[in-house]
C-alpha cells in the first residue's frame, strides 16, 4: 500500500489493490490447507494455485504504478489465470470450474458495471478455451477424490470472497458517485438560488417548467407558471416576446426588452438560448439600473472630456497672456546687457544674461505646454507652405549650435545639395528638428556626436538625429513620445517637461507621418520622422556644407576647431 501514488483516484485504486492483495493471501492459505490434507498430484494442484494467484499479484504490481490504464490488462489476466487454474486441475470436470468464472469478481473489483461485461467475456472466452483444450487432451489429470473435495471447497470459497468483495467495492462506488451527484447537484441549486437575476426552463410556448434566482420587480413566478412569458409582458410587448421565442425555436437564441406587465415603467433585459431537447432557457434581469448606471457613466465621461477640453483650451488661448510680458522681459534685459542706455557694471550685466537666458528657458517651456495643449484641444491648425525642408533643418542647427558648444558636443547636418521642396507646415518642422536635436545634446555627453541627416525619397521626407549618447533603456523605450515621460536620471529630467518627443510624435502625426525611435543602452539613439509631405527631391549625393559657413546652408559644427 506504501507503493500507491497519491492522486484523485486515489480511495478506489487502493480498494481494487486491496481487493488484490486478500485474493492472492487467500490462496496462499488454500494451497497450505491443501497440501496437508493430500500430497497426491501435489505439483499440478499447486500449478493450478499459482495460475490462480498470478493475476492478483501482476494486479497489485500494476495498481501500484498509479495509472487507470493498466485496468483492461489486469482484468485480461484474471481471464489467463483463470483459465489456466481451471485447465491444470482437470479442466471443466475439475475441482476448479468455480475459478473459471474469477473475471466477474475481477471485473466488479475493478470497474464494477463499468467493467462487468468485459468479465463477462473474458468468462465466456476462458471456458471455451478450457473445454477445446480439454477435448484435446491438453488438462491436467483429475485429482482423487478426496482432494478434488477440498480443491472445489477451497475453489468455491474463494469465488466467494471474491464476489463479495467485488459487489462491496461496487456497491462503495454507487454511493460515492450519488452523494458526489447530490453535492453537486445541491451546489448548483445555491448558485441558481443566488442568481442576480431570474433563469427560468421553459416549454415552446413560453410556459416556465423551472425558475431560480431573483425575481425582477414587475415579473410575477404566478404567471409565468400558469399563464407563460408572454402574458408577464405589458400588452404593447407580448408580440415582440412571442416573436423572441419563436426565434429562439428557430435559431436557437434571441435577445429582448421589455417592460413587465407589474410595473409598466420598468425595461427587463432577456436572453433566450434553446438547449438540445427543446426547452428554452430564459435569463431575465433589470435593465433599468444597468441604463442608470450607464447613463451615469456617460455623463461623468462627458463632465471629464469638457472639463480636459476647457482645461486645454484655457491653456491654448493663454499664449499672448504669457508670451508678451516674457518678450518684454528678455527685451528689456538684452537692452541692459547690450548697455543701450549707459554702462552698467559687470554684476549687473551678468544678471541681465541670467534673466535672458531664465526667460528664454521658460518661453520654450511655455511653447512647448502651448502647444501640447493647442493640439489635445484639437485647436491646432497647420500652416501648409511649399518651402525647401533643407532651411528648417539650418535654421534649428545654427540654434542649437551654443548650446552644443557649451556641451563640448560636435554637432553636424547631412543634407542633399539641391533643394528639398515640402508642402508642410515650416513651424513645425522647424520644432521637430529642433526637439530632436535638443533631446539629443541633453543626453550626448562631451566629445560626443549628433548627426541630423534630412532626405527624401518619393513623397517621403525623412529627418534622422543619431547621437552616440547614454542610449535608452527599454524600459523607458516603451513610454518614449507619451506627453510628460522623461527619459534618464534626475538631473536630466530637471532640464525639461518631457513634451519634447510627444511633440515630435503629434506634429509628425498631423503631418500623416510617424516616429521611430532606436537604440542600445550605452551606445547611442536614432530618431527617425518620416513625412508624406516631398514635392521634390534635390539631385546629387548628400553633403556636409563648409562649417565655417554662415549663410543659410551652414549645417555643421565643431566645437573643437
Amino acid at each position: 500500500m506504501a507503493g500507491l501514488p497519491a492522486g484523485p483516484g486515489l480511495p478506489d485504486r487502493a480498494a481494487a489493490w486491496l481487493w488484490h492483495a486478500v485474493w492472492v493471501a487467500m490462496v496462499v492459505v488454500a494451497g497450505a490447507a491443501l497440501v496437508f490434507t493430500d500430497k497426491t498430484d501435489l505439483a499440478w494442484r499447486l500449478s493450478a494455485l499459482a495460475a490462480a494467484a498470478a493475476p492478483g499479484v501482476l494486479g497489485c504490481l500494476l495498481l501500484a504504478r498509479g495509472p487507470d490504464r493498466y485496468r483492461p490488462l489486469i482484468l485480461a489476466l484474471w481471464g489467463v489465470g483463470g483459465a489456466g487454474a481451471c485447465l491444470l486441475a482437470g479442466g471443466l470436470t475439475g475441482p476448479f470450474t468455480a475459478l473459471a468464472l474469477v473475471p466477474v469478481a475481477a471485473a466488479a473489483a475493478l470497474g464494477g458495471g463499468r467493467r462487468l461485461a468485459e468479465g463477462g467475456a473474458l468468462v465466456v472466452i476462458a471456458v471455451a478455451v478450457v473445454a477445446l483444450a480439454q477435448l484435446s487432451r491438453f488438462a491436467g489429470p483429475a485429482p482423487a477424490p478426496q482432494a478434488a473435495f477440498w480443491m472445489s471447497l477451497a475453489a468455491l470459497t474463494l469465488m466467494a470472497v471474491a464476489l463479495a468483495g467485488g459487489l462491496l467495492l461496487t456497491r462503495r462506488r454507487t454511493m460515492a458517485r450519488e452523494a458526489l451527484r447530490e453535492a453537486d447537484t445541491a451546489w448548483l441549486e445555491r448558485v441558481l438560488a443566488a442568481a442576480p437575476g431570474l433563469l427560468a426552463a421553459l416549454d415552446g410556448a413560453g410556459q416556465a417548467l423551472a425558475m431560480h434566482g431573483h425575481v425582477p420587480l414587475g415579473l410575477s413566478m404566478e404567471t409565468l407558471r400558469r399563464k407563460g412569458l408572454v402574458a408577464a409582458a405589458i400588452e404593447p410587448h407580448r408580440e415582440l416576446v412571442e416573436g423572441a421565442l419563436a426565434l429562439a425555436r428557430l435559431e436557437g437564441h434571441a435577445e429582448l426588452e421589455f417592460a413587465p406587465a407589474g410595473a409598466p415603467e420598468l425595461t427587463l433585459a432577456m436572453s433566450l438560448r434553446r438547449g438540445d431537447d427543446g426547452v428554452i432557457v430564459a435569463s431575465i434581469r433589470d435593465a433599468s439600473a444597468d441604463k442608470a448606471r450607464e447613463a451615469g457613466l456617460e455623463q461623468a465621461r462627458a463632465e471629464a472630456e469638457t472639463a480636459a477640453s476647457g482645461r486645454a483650451r484655457f491653456l491654448a488661448e493663454m499664449s499672448h497672456e504669457l508670451r508678451t510680458p516674457l518678450n518684454a522681459i528678455m527685451g528689456f534685459s538684452d537692452v541692459m546687457r547690450g548697455r543701450l542706455f549707459g554702462p552698467l557694471s559687470d554684476r549687473y550685466t551678468e544678471y541681465a544674461q541670467l534673466i535672458h537666458e531664465s526667460g528664454t528657458h521658460l518661453l520654450d517651456l511655455i511653447n512647448d505646454i502651448l502647444d501640447m495643449s493647442k493640439i489635445e484641444a484639437d485647436r491646432y491648425q497647420l500652416s501648409l507652405e511649399d518651402f525647401d525642408a533643407r532651411d528648417a533643418v539650418s535654421a534649428a542647427l545654427r540654434l542649437m549650435r551654443v548650446q552644443a558648444d557649451a556641451a563640448g558636443v560636435q554637432l553636424r547636418g547631412v543634407l542633399p545639395p539641391g533643394p528639398l521642396e515640402v508642402r508642410a507646415d515650416r513651424r513645425a518642422v522647424k520644432q521637430i528638428a529642433l526637439n530632436l536635436l535638443a533631446n539629443a545634446l541633453k543626453f550626448t555627453p562631451h566629445g560626443g556626436q549628433v548627426t541630423v541627416t534630412a532626405q527624401g525619397s518619393g513623397e517621403m521626407l525623412e529627418l534622422v538625429v543619431a547621437d552616440t549618447g547614454i542610449g535608452i533603456a527599454p524600459a523607458d523605450l516603451e513610454r518614449l513620445g507619451k506627453p510628460y515621460e522623461q527619459a534618464g536620471d534626475a538631473a536630466q529630467n530637471a532640464r525639461g517637461t518631457g513634451l519634447g518627443l510627444s511633440l515630435v510624435r503629434a506634429f509628425a502625426g498631423l503631418h500623416g507621418g510617424e516616429l521611430n525611435i532606436e537604440s542600445v543602452l550605452g551606445e547611442g539613439a536614432t530618431f527617425s520622422v518620416r513625412l508624406p509631405v516631398l514635392v521634390k527631391v534635390g539631385e546629387g549625393p548628400s553633403a556636409i556644407a563648409d562649417p565655417t559657413t554662415l549663410g543659410d546652408n551652414v549645417v555643421a559644427f565643431n566645437p573643437q576647431r
